[in-house]
């Protein structure tokens, strides 16, 4: 039964034991022990800090490449929006370079057309002319043989003369 009834000694030692333990352990080991865990939570929180600031660095980074995809989609867009006015100015300009270049070649014919019209209308009018000249000539030369006709065409002619 000792052992559950200690004397005042066994006690008193032991307590004496465990406090200079305490002693020794707080001298020699708590500060190195505290030490090292301080160490590790400065280092846990730095690795946090260091996450945290990697984390923002990608959120900015991610938000940079966002912005740069947008303005070089904006950039495409202009381009082609330019290409595409650019193509609808070089074919509006060739249509109508064609067209003017159409109405001068219709005038052109048209011009030709009129000339070859008033040569031809001019040859006929020289054919006439000569047959009428040809024509009046016999007739003349018919008539003129008899010398009553003769009279009677000069005074027709006087009275046309004096009616105009």
């Amino acid at each position: 039964m000792e052992l559950v009834t200690p004397s005042i000694g066994l006690v008193f030692w032991t307590t004496i034991s465990f406090i200079c333990l305490l002693i020794l352990l707080r001298k020699f080991a708590w500060k190195p022990i505290l030490g090292a865990i301080h160490e590790r939570e400065q280092s846990i929180d730095e690795a946090l800090n260091k996450a945290e600031l990697a984390k923002q660095e990608m959120a900015r980074l991610t938000a940079q490449n966002q912005d740069l995809m947008q303005q070089a989609r904006a950039e495409r867009d202009e381009i082609l929006k330019e290409a595409k006015t650019l193509k609808d100015g070089i074919l509006n300009e060739a249509k109508k370079q064609a067209q003017v270049e159409g109405s001068k070649l219709i005038e052109k014919a048209k011009i030709e057309i009129e000339n070859q019209k008033k040569a031809a209308l001019a040859e006929v009018k020289d054919q006439v002319s000569s047959l009428s000249l040809e024509i009046a000539e016999r007739v003349l030369r018919t008539q003129l043989n008899d010398k009553t006709k003769q009279e009677a065409l000069v005074a027709n002619l006087l009275k046309d003369v004096e009616l105009n």
